[in-house]
């Protein structure tokens, strides 16, 4: 699974973190990022379920 985050649309809710801490995390900014190796470890449901918690839309997914 490709994982993209719209880091200039992020407005760091945390929806992301909160619901796949296992990939992803925000930096000091409060900007949502992917952890290392977060993408290859992926849980296709969780990460699916962060990307439609993300109340701006910020992430993107493709392929499973």
């Amino acid at each position: 699974m490709e994982i993209s985050i719209a880091t200039e649309r992020c407005i760091g809710a945390a929806m992301c973190a909160l619901t796949a801490p296992e990939v992803f995390t925000q930096d000091d900014d409060g900007v949502s990022r992917l952890l290392p190796g977060g993408a290859e470890g992926a849980h296709g449901t969780s990460v699916r379920e962060a990307a439609r918690a993300c109340p701006v839309q910020a992430i993107t997914l493709r392929g499973d």
